[in-house]
């Protein structure tokens, strides 16, 4: 059977500093401290166990990549187990580990409102005239594109290559409910007669990807991820890196995102995912179906068929239902499983029919339809510049701004959870050890990342609490032990004798 879908999401939010001379990464890193300034004393990360170079396919890349220093310039972790630092240039905040889809959506929530709330402190510290402006978005508009990426335990037992292959085929084609839309292009993406660049796009990533597997993340980007760093436990269990997926506005779409990936990967390790079902050239076809919003470009099929994105979803759902059935949902938690069948279904059905049925919950046509009676009222040309500032607006991070905030879009989170989920971890994964000890005794944990934490103990020095495994450190397993030690030495005592 599959192993739980534990996910999260890593977020790099696009940065802009107006009124002054000062870079991005300076700029990001003064975000990521005002956080500091206004909440709490934040934990440094600890690089122990940090290996981008790892690739899946049996090979490490560490000593022949340049070391990222910037990232390790502001890099903390968040009382909710959450992770904020500066990358790339850009403030990213890495959620904690979340049981379901549902779960994940909800911190991803908290970290906008984290990211707000930093732009606020930030800016009432800068001279006047001055302001950092930050958006949730995934291109600048000339040829730069940052991540929105995924994280999706998987079995060890599952060979990568099988995963590699399937999976993409999800990856191509979800874009249509979970695209965030984008004015123009930035890449000579499809070649051949008669191609001509689209004034509107499905996704804001598609443009990017040049290869179907591979490690890169910022240069070459493949579709499907190969870096293998598991942060558990690497005998049992993999990672699953995924870059190919844009940044939500749309809470709703950010769970059909995650929601319909953890199935399909559920289906891939119980052997479930039909094995036809694979495209030809899985490059070509994220950009055809990305350029194409009539939703009617088909793809070539291994099989020989000739498919659209619509149909291939319609496949991938009738087969997912088929392994609901057959082999239950607690995978990816049953309840929010069967709510996430009906989503796709219904999206699906809604797109087939007239997509700006849903205008409400897909990003992509939301924006088209504030973009197309921007064009309509002011008689804009499709490629007028002032399409792409509406574009942009569409995910500005200030809230007197921000489009999407009045695009009517579908609301799963409420604002009481969220503003618990910017202070409080997930109880149903470890992140919930690691959030509470930092909340209980922030200064004796001197470090933390995703599977250890490190106190310094009066007269013991440091003690590392390995946490291998991303199902223990939940509240049912360990919240008597932690509310009942006094402090971390107890703790740590008490941990090496029930454990």
């Amino acid at each position: 059977m599959a192993i739980p879908k534990v996910c999260g999401i890593e977020t790099e939010y696009g940065i802009l500093f107006k009124g002054g001379d000062v870079n991005p990464i300076t700029a990001s890193s003064i975000i990521v401290n005002s956080y500091s300034k206004g909440n709490q004393d934040l934990v440094g990360w600890d690089y122990i166990d940090e290996h981008p170079g790892n690739d899946a396919r049996g090979y490490s890349l560490d000593d022949y990549l340049f070391p990222e220093y910037e990232s390790q310039l502001v890099n903390t972790v968040l009382t909710n187990g959450a992770r904020y630092y500066v990358d790339h240039a850009h403030p990213e905040i890495s959620t904690p580990e979340c049981r379901n889809a549902l779960e994940a959506v909800l911190f991803d929530r908290a970290g906008e409102e984290i990211i707000r709330r930093s732009m606020q402190i930030a800016n009432e510290g800068l001279p006047e005239h001055s302001e950092i402006v930050i958006y949730k978005n995934n291109s600048d508009g000339k040829g730069n594109s940052y991540g929105c990426h995924e994280n999706y335990l998987v079995s060890r037992l599952t060979p990568f290559v099988q995963i590699a292959q399937q999976i993409t085929t999800h990856f191509v084609t979800r874009q249509i409910f979970c695209g965030a839309g984008k004015v123009g292009a930035e890449h000579r993406g499809l070649t051949g007669k008669g191609h001509v660049q689209p004034a509107f796009q499905i996704s804001q990533r598609a443009d990017f990807f040049e290869e179907e597997i591979g490690l890169e993340t910022t240069l070459k980007r493949p579709i499907v991820n190969t870096r293998d760093e598991p942060h558990c436990d690497p005998t049992k269990y993999r990672r699953l890196h995924v870059i190919a997926g844009d940044a939500n506005m749309s809470e709703v779409a950010t769970l059909l995102k995650l929601g319909t990936t953890s199935i399909v990967l559920a289906m891939i390790e119980d052997g479930a995912f039909p094995e036809h079902l694979t495209i030809k050239d899985p490059v070509q076809a994220i950009r055809q179906v990305s350029h194409d919003t009539t939703l009617n470009a088909r793809v070539l099929m291994t099989d020989g068929r000739m498919l659209s994105a619509l149909d291939i979803q319609i496949e991938i759902l009738e087969a997912a239902r088929q392994y609901a059935a057959d082999y239950g949902l607690e995978s990816v938690d049953t309840q929010v499983g069967h709510d996430v069948l009906v989503r796709w279904a219904g999206v699906l059905n809604d797109l087939e029919t007239d997509p700006l049925i849903v205008a409400n919950i897909v990003d992509w046509v939301a924006k088209k339809r504030i973009v197309d009676g921007f064009a309509q009222r002011h008689g804009l040309q499709d490629h007028d510049a002032r399409l792409k500032a509406i574009d942009l607006q569409y995910h500005d991070m200030r809230t007197d701004k921000c489009l999407a905030l009045r695009a009517g879009l579908v609301e799963l989170c409420a604002k009481t959870d969220v503003r618990t989920a910017m202070v409080k971890p997930p109880e149903s994964t470890r992140a919930y050890f690691r959030g509470t000890v930092l909340q209980r005794w922030p200064n004796d944990v001197i470090a933390a990342n995703w599977d250890s934490v490190v106190f310094d103990i009066p007269n013991q020095g440091l003690k590392r609490i390995p946490m291998p495994e991303p199902l223990r450190g939940t509240r049912a397993l360990v919240g008597g032990l932690l509310a009942s030690s006094q402090n971390p030495s107890d703790l740590i005592e008490k941990l090496s004798s029930e454990f």
